[in-house]
């Protein structure tokens, strides 16, 4: 497998509700000598791409909530709603972060953020998260 599809598809997966860290597979790339702006690029597209899975799940699954099976307790959602309402569309650009970035995507859909707005700032959050690991591999390497 090409090792930037490698990187997209672990970025995409970690960027979803599923575990995952594609830091490691990065980090990999780049000590062998990887393009830091080709990977940069991949890693970027794979995770915005994966928070956008959360986004459409969140907006379209939402009218399944009062199903048993629904995986978020209707007070959970609530919560979240109110906390998404109070911090606004504007902590998309924290969809990076561990714990609560994948949540905020979700949230992000069943608020119904406009989706360019969620792909602008989504897209900006984690491509300079990626940009800051890179740049601290780059400064650790030397």
């Amino acid at each position: 497998m090409d090792i930037y599809l490698a990187l997209f598809l672990s970025a995409f997966l970690s960027a979803t509700l599923l575990p995952g860290s594609s830091e490691v597979l990065l980090a990999g790339f780049l000590s062998q000598g990887h393009d830091a702006f080709s990977l940069w690029g991949w890693a970027t597209a794979g995770n915005t791409l994966g928070s956008v899975v959360n986004w459409v799940l969140g907006k379209y699954l939402l009218h399944f909530r009062h199903h048993r099976w629904f995986p978020i307790k209707e007070k959970s959602l609530q919560k979240a709603q109110r906390w998404f309402q109070h911090y606004g569309f504007w902590s998309l650009l924290l969809a990076w972060a561990p714990i609560i970035g994948d949540g905020l995507t979700f949230i992000a859909g069943v608020m119904r953020v406009r989706f360019i707005y969620f792909l602008l700032l989504v897209s900006i959050g984690k491509g300079i998260r990626y940009a800051l690991i890179l740049g601290l591999m780059g400064l650790l390497s030397t």
